[in-house]
């Protein structure tokens, strides 16, 4: 009987090969792992063979030990690139450096704007040809208001003398 609410897991049932059954082939164990075991095997000897010709590397690879997982995985993480300094005899000061397409875009639509204010101010644009025009209309229409406004009071002032006499 289980004691409690939760139910046991079977964790501790494991199936391990006996030597019998390794020697026969019968062993459940998947076979790509003889491959690699033998082909660690060899690497650890070539290891120990390098190792053993020159102590001066071992004492750079210690240097170079890297912490945790790291010296198992290797990364190549392009934004862990650190940057190369660059001293200023080495700097090229002729070469000019090419704008990205953002930038190049952003300098044309400047030069363009400034292009047709220019020509705005001289008149040679359609949306410029159209703003004297209408400039040129209501000019005319207030002298002709201004004209009528006179003309108006002249006219009180004529009835205003003519009454008094």
């Amino acid at each position: 009987m289980g004691r409690g609410k939760f139910k046991a897991k079977p964790t501790g049932q494991r199936h391990f090969s006996t030597p019998e059954e390794m020697l026969a082939g019968t062993s459940t164990r998947p076979r790509t792992f003889k491959r690699q075991e033998v082909e660690y095997k060899e690497e650890e000897e070539s290891e120990e063979e390098s190792g053993q010709e020159s102590e001066e590397e071992s004492g750079d690879e210690t240097e170079q030990k890297r912490k945790g997982t790291q010296g198992v995985i290797e990364v190549n993480n392009p934004n862990l690139v650190k940057p190369k300094n660059l001293k200023a005899r080495d700097l090229d000061a002729g070469k000019t450096t090419e704008l990205s397409r953002r930038e190049r875009e952003e300098l044309e639509k400047q030069r363009a704007h400034e292009r047709y204010m220019r020509l705005q101010e001289q008149g040679k644009t359609e949306q410029a040809r159209k703003d004297l025009e209408r400039l040129a209309l209501i000019r005319q229409q207030r002298e002709e208001a201004a004209k009528k406004r006179e003309e108006e009071k002249a006219a009180r002032e004529q009835k205003k003398v003519e009454a008094r006499k």
